[in-house]
């Protein structure tokens, strides 16, 4: 999507006849369904008409086409201001401007970072312009069949406009990516050089032709991490780490390095499904191992660790892949102090105790905070979804508080799955009643979402999106699992409808959701949280239902098996009221987290009829 587009010459003559920054926010609520934010109106009002001083140069194409917030694909982030043309010899090309309002800023010592005012914030530390221009045409690229494939060559820049050259913005350490985007400020000669360098990189203009053929490219295969691990272990840049998962990573780091026995540090990530929390955390178990910190990577979750490996095998040894990889309940009688870093994934699924009966051990966070001079925990407590679940965040700071460690607490917001798509997931926090939010319709996604009217249908849209043997089906935990002690029996059936299927297969354990087979059978949670598919279909069953109007979670929907609120109605008995509330998130966090695992698409089966129409009467008349 790019929120304005048109040539030089026409972007000159709106700029002339109106408030250009009226035309952008009437393209964006167009565009996007959503008024444009007070902070971006504000921004385009200022940087804007700086842009029409730079192309108001007659040596310029009147053909050039000019855009105006480009989306990146699969992601929340947006370019600036783009510009195209061609090169004498025809050659497409395309210049990527990153624009700021600062007019100061301040160094700081963590790579490619600066401090500077940020949204009205003074002094936060994110990602310099330079680095930013950098990584988002790297993340067009990647995502881009247009711009990877077709010969578009992108030229990043940053263009800060109020800002005189002082030092600080352009200081040495900051050299590596003023060298891949060129820095402008303040001033006529500053500008001059933003001209000539427009010049040189678009001499002639093409209609915004390359603007519309990145428009309309084709998106590239998703990117799974999965599938990339055994590319970063060898030093390859499989993930460019954009905005605040710059500031997470660098900062990590940072602590991991200062830590001592003495002076422990715990560092608490919060971010959503699709925010890059596992990215960041493999990128940081790669970067810390090869600085020489003994470092490990920890979840309770089996899935992603055994897929993890699975895809390294043939690249490492069996013994060093164990040595990266751990479950969280390893801890109970280790050493103090015995790792450098511990890098916690998912933690907000942590237990108290460990061991198969629950019988090992105190309890899981203390033990890894114990063990490690640096634990570094990726929490959601949005995907707390079973009765033993302990991690959440307020959690993981008080047994960092009662054990002494300094403690820092960060946030992933950018968003990776779901087409990028922030708009889906709080419309999704609605929907399902986690908290209002000002989402209450499905407006303006890229990302494709559907409400189908059988399982069998549901079937036929993943088999038809599984080329790549990343679409799967998963459902709540509501069936028995006969099929595990009878091989041949059925799990998940609706007879009316000729469907029939059986849970994930016990044959493929932890390994389910890369399974090629496994297309057959439904998943459920626990074999698919932490990790990623292209599409999802997702089977509500009895235990989300409507009453009075309102969509309620009926516990005793679930199956006798699951073992996720094993002993609820014992704690009904003894804690009412904390049980009810408990029960109630779990069951709403876990078509939460189901429905989030897709990067492209989530399409969705309710068992009870009034459940689907409540999901519709939310969606907009537009939505498939």
């Amino acid at each position: 999507m790019i929120v304005y587009q048109s040539t030089r010459q026409q972007f000159l003559e709106d700029n002339d006849r109106h408030a250009i920054e009226a035309l952008i926010a009437e393209q964006y609520l167009r565009k996007t369904g959503r008024y444009a934010p007070d902070g971006e109106y504000r921004a385009w009002q200022q940087s804007l008409m700086q842009m029409a001083e730079v192309l108001a140069d007659d040596a310029m194409p009147p053909s050039m086409g000019v855009g105006v917030e480009l989306g990146i694909p699969q992601t929340a982030k947006r370019i600036d201001f783009v510009l195209s043309g061609v090169t004498e010899h025809g050659e497409a090309r395309v210049v990527i401007i990153e624009l700021k309002q600062w007019s100061h800023s301040r160094i700081s010592d963590r790579d490619g970072l600066i401090y500077a005012n940020r949204g009205g914030r003074a002094e936060v530390e994110g990602a310099h312009p330079c680095y930013q221009a950098w990584s988002y045409a790297a993340l067009l690229e990647g995502f881009n069949e247009a711009v990877h494939g077709e010969g578009i060559r992108l030229s990043p820049c940053a263009y800060l406009h109020n800002y005189h050259r002082d030092g600080v913005i352009d200081a040495p350490r900051y050299a590596p990516y003023l060298d891949k985007a060129p820095l402008f400020l303040r001033g006529p000669s500053e500008r001059t050089k933003l001209r000539d360098f427009i010049k040189r990189h678009v001499p002639r203009g093409d209609d915004a032709a390359a603007l519309y053929r990145i428009e309309q490219g084709r998106i590239r295969p998703s990117k799974m991490l999965a599938d990339s691990l055994a590319g970063m272990l060898k030093g390859n840049t499989e993930f460019v780490l954009v905005d605040d998962q710059k500031v997470v990573y660098e900062t990590c780091l940072s602590k991991a390095h200062a830590a001592t026995p003495g002076r422990k540090q715990v560092v608490i990530v919060r971010g959503g499904p699709g925010t890059g929390k596992s990215v960041v955390a493999i990128n940081l178990i790669v970067a810390l191992t090869k600085q020489g910190l003994l470092t490990k990577y920890v979840s309770k979750n089996a899935a992603p660790r055994a897929v993890y490996a699975q895809k390294l095998r043939g690249h490492r040894r069996t013994a060093e892949i164990s040595g990266m990889f751990g479950g969280s309940g390893n801890f109970f009688d280790a050493e103090p102090d015995s790792f450098d870093a511990l890098v916690v994934d998912e933690a907000h699924r942590l237990n108290e105790r460990s061991g198969l009966y629950g019988n090992l051990g105190e309890n899981q966070i203390k033990e890894l905070i114990s063990t490690a001079k640096c634990t570094i925990f990726f929490t959601d407590d949005d995907q707390v979804v079973t009765l033993s679940d302990i991690g959440r965040s307020s959690e993981l700071e008080a047994w960092a508080r009662r054990l002494g460690a300094d403690v820092t607490f960060l946030e992933l917001a950018s968003q990776f799955r779901c087409s990028g798509s922030d708009g889906y997931l709080a419309w999704l926090d609605n929907v399902l009643g986690i908290r209002d939010t000002a989402n209450p319709e499905l407006m303006g996604q890229d990302f494709e979402f559907r409400i189908v009217d059988s399982p069998t249908e549901l079937d036929r849209l993943i088999r038809e999106r599984n080329g790549g043997n990343k679409a799967r089906i998963v459902a709540g935990y509501c069936w028995d699992w006969r099929s595990k002690r009878q091989p041949d029996a059925f799990d998940i059936e609706f007879p009316s409808y000729g469907f029939q299927r059986q849970w994930n297969l016990g044959s493929d354990g932890s390994l389910w959701i890369t399974a090629p087979a496994s297309v057959d059978q439904v998943g459920c949670i626990h074999t698919c949280q932490g990790l990623e598919l292209d599409y999802v279909g997702v089977i509500v069953g009895p235990d989300l239902i409507m009453e009075d109007g309102n969509l309620r979670t009926a516990p005793e929907g679930r199956s006798k098996m699951d073992r996720s609120i094993r002993g609820w109605k014992s704690l009904l008995k003894s804690k009412p009221q904390d049980t009810r509330t408990r029960l109630d998130r779990i069951i709403r966090n876990t078509y939460r987290t189901l429905m989030t695992r897709g990067m492209k698409g989530c399409f969705v089966y309710c068992t009870d009829p009034a459940v689907a129409t409540h999901f519709r009467r939310n969606m907009n008349t537009n939505a498939s």
